[in-house]
């Protein structure tokens, strides 16, 4: 048996897709807003404000929704607050500071635009009051750069290889000398597809000739690590006497005393 639904009466809505509708619409608010910039590292603490304040006594008027890109992160409905599995246990929500949300123990895949939205009930209808943007960024520190000796290819040539591994975001490397940058050879930068994190590599030939001082720099974000290299040409070696000057003095004099005694022995003993 069929019903028809009767004229005047609103059709039925289910709140998933209202739900579905609110994160379609934020997707097109986002290019219209200026988003705020966070930046953490890994294991750390970001806090991400709404900018939007609410009286603790009114909040069971409004509708408080969290998200990253197109999921949902935390929601405050009629005061009660709800995680998502993905966040649980690590997301707390501070509602008396600007309705931010406190992720604790970073992760890299924590990175991206989170978005609040507020609404706010009008005789019985909610109505999107407040919207904010927030960008995280995530960064994963490079360990200082470890520069091997490669050998020397020539007679008055020395390669040398500068590398890292296991950061976060893409980094660069350059080679510096007195502050000059100089020519990055077999430069090699891959990123694991799993982890996300970047290896990176570098090599220097040089001259053996005169002496150098060589920093292998490497920037990632608006961090950087780096690395020193000197090289002084060594000089031979003076001569050194295998005998202190007083022991050759000492010998001498030795030398000369036998001689006389020797002598004065002969001459007696002819006499």
């Amino acid at each position: 048996m069929r019903h028809t639904l009767m004229r005047g009466t609103p059709p039925l809505q289910r709140p998933h897709f209202k739900l579905f509708q609110l994160l379609v619409l934020t997707g097109l608010f986002h290019f219209c807003l200026g988003d705020s910039q966070v930046t953490k590292a890994v294991k750390e603490m970001a806090v991400l404000s709404c900018d939007y304040n609410i009286p603790t006594q009114q909040l069971m008027n409004f509708r408080i929704y969290w998200q990253k890109n197109n999921e949902v992160v935390l929601t405050i409905i009629s005061g009660n607050i709800s995680v998502w599995p993905k966040y649980k246990n690590r997301t707390i929500v501070d509602i008396a500071n600007n309705l931010s949300i406190v992720i604790l123990a970073l992760r890299l895949s924590d990175k991206g635009t989170y978005t609040c939205i507020v609404q706010k009930t009008d005789n019985g209808v909610y109505r999107r009051e407040h919207l904010a943007l927030v960008k995280l960024s995530i960064r994963v520190d490079f360990h200082d750069p470890i520069i091997t000796d490669l050998g020397n290819p020539s007679a008055d040539i020395k390669k040398i290889l500068c590398s890292t591994s296991g950061g976060f975001p893409e980094p660069r490397l350059s080679w510096l000398e007195n502050g000059e940058q100089l020519n990055v050879i077999n430069l090699t930068v891959s990123q694991d597809p799993e982890t996300e994190l970047y290896n990176i590599s570098s090599e220097l030939h040089f001259n053996l000739t005169r002496n150098h001082t060589f920093v292998c720099l490497i920037k990632y974000g608006d961090q950087q690590v780096s690395q020193t290299f000197p090289w002084i040409i060594s000089k031979p070696s003076p001569l050194v006497d295998p005998f202190p000057l007083w022991v050759t003095i000492l010998i001498t004099i030795i030398g000369i005393c036998g001689m006389t005694v020797l002598i004065t022995c002969c001459w007696n003993h002819t006499v």
